[in-house]
């Protein structure tokens, strides 16, 4: 039984901001169960029964090493080429070479899409200092981050702080930061339904579905960093008691830039009003590029490439905390290891391999040792996988074609979470996406239950 696989295993102090159709599990074969624990997909769950220093052990040594000089010459690889399609695209999509200005707008579209994807890369590269994976020197790498990243409108130090504790808190239901589902009952009172109409409800329209998607990759980023939208909402547990009162939303005093935020501590303070300071100062460097060489280029050279950063970041981030397989857990049934398994690795082809730095590729690895730099993580998240067995979640069918597809899939299968049906004892604390449009497993039936 599940009830009876309970993992001991606690949050390590090192924790450091450290195919079904769905999902492509592992090869082992599932154990038998008698589980009353169902995924979405219909597959029995089992709680993990390993442990962080096997882990850790089946690592290879050489996979902790960071170097500097290494990180360094990414940054300079992804800064050059940055560069390059700046300057083909300031030089040759003129009137002189280009007469159409249908065509121009097309080719700066296109220098758009390319710079955004290496700027994605650079942002990745500022996560990775963020982390303390670009070097052994913590100077070196909060510097080289704050650099990047204020570069990118990113206030570094706030950013690195919550998603700190998004790590040491993955799918924890009351501590996560980033990407955590709603439960049924807020999933109903948002649509202002009974809780019991769920489950037969019709199905959601394709077009809210597509405008969603479309919204949310557009300005996911910026909401999430003003109204923390996707992290846990209970704050009023802040331990200096700075969250009472306070909630998500636009004016609800929880967001990335305030250092009364509850996503910090007061020892913070400094640190929040440095990160301000940072991206100020890169706002002030683009109003006076605006002011010298017009707002239309600004727009152009810069504006048009950030969207398309946020748009890698949203579709990322979200795309590795949620699928159909995957758990979430409340306070009564988290560890530290199981948030950790609690993430899926997926394939976006070369650009994932070339220009985002394997960030997609190996993010199971990177919840349980976020030291380990970009360069080793592909072997050191081969090494993992005996491991955890089928605990080790993925999903590479198709690359980035793949990728792109699943953005679909997940946004239509994975609407909220609860507990599986007839589950008892802690299996009543480990909770599984569920939907209304029809797919996977049904929800649970809970008529004449209401808000």
């Amino acid at each position: 039984m599940a009830a009876s696989n309970t993992s001991t295993t606690k949050e390590p102090s090192d924790a450091s901001p450290s195919s079904s159709t769905l999902t492509q599990r592992s090869k082992c074969s599932p154990k038998p169960t008698t589980s009353t624990l169902i995924d979405t997909n219909g597959n029995p769950f089992t709680l993990p029964t390993y442990t962080i220093q096997e882990i850790r052990s089946a690592i290879p040594l050489e996979c902790f090493e960071r170097n500097p000089l290494t990180a360094s010459l990414y940054i300079f690889r992804d800064l050059f080429q940055i560069a390059v399609v700046f300057y083909m695209a300031h030089s040759f999509i003129t009137p002189e070479y280009v007469a159409l200005p249908l065509l121009r707008g097309i080719l700066w579209s296109i220098y758009g899409f390319v710079n955004g994807l290496f700027g994605t890369g650079v942002w990745i590269l500022a996560h990775e200092c963020g982390h303390q994976a670009f070097s052994p020197s913590k100077v070196l790498n909060d510097t080289v981050g704050f650099v990047l990243h204020s570069l990118l409108l990113v206030p570094y130090f706030s950013w690195k702080i919550s998603h700190g504790k998004h790590h040491k808190g993955t799918a924890h239901m009351e501590r996560d930061t980033v990407h955590l589902p709603p439960t049924r009952e807020t999933f109903a009172a948002k649509r202002k339904m009974a809780i019991g109409e769920l489950a037969e409800a019709a199905e959601d329209a394709p077009l809210y579905s597509m405008l969603y998607i479309l919204a949310r990759q557009m300005a996911g980023w910026l909401v999430y960093l003003w109204t923390n939208n996707t992290g846990h909402d209970c704050h009023e547990k802040q331990a200096e008691g700075r969250g009472v009162g306070k909630k998500n939303g636009l004016f609800g005093g929880v967001n990335h830039f305030n250092p009364n935020s509850p996503l910090f501590e007061a020892k913070d303070a400094k640190l929040v009003w440095a990160s301000d300071v940072g991206v100020l100062a890169a706002l002030g460097g683009l109003a006076w590029v605006g002011m010298t060489f017009g707002w239309a280029n600004l727009g152009l050279w810069y504006v048009l490439p950030y969207f398309w950063v946020n748009h890698w970041l949203v579709a990322i981030t979200y795309l590795q905390h949620n699928d159909a397989s995957l758990p979430h857990y409340d306070s009564e049934s988290w560890t530290f290891l199981r948030g950790a398994a609690a993430s899926i690795d997926r394939d976006m082809g070369f650009l994932g391999r070339y220009v985002f730095h394997d960030i997609a590729e190996t993010h199971v690895l990177h919840h349980y040792v976020s030291t380990i730099p970009h360069y080793h993580a592909e072997r050191a998240s081969k090494a993992i996988r005996p491991v955890m067995g089928e605990h080790y979640r993925s999903d590479t069918e198709g690359g980035m074609w793949g990728f792109m597809k699943a953005m679909w899939t997940v946004i239509r299968v994975c609407q909220w979470v609860e507990p599986s049906e007839g589950a008892e004892g802690v299996d009543k604390h480990i909770l599984f996406f569920r939907n209304n449009n029809g797919l996977g497993i049904k929800p649970m039936s809970m008529k004449g239950s209401s808000i």
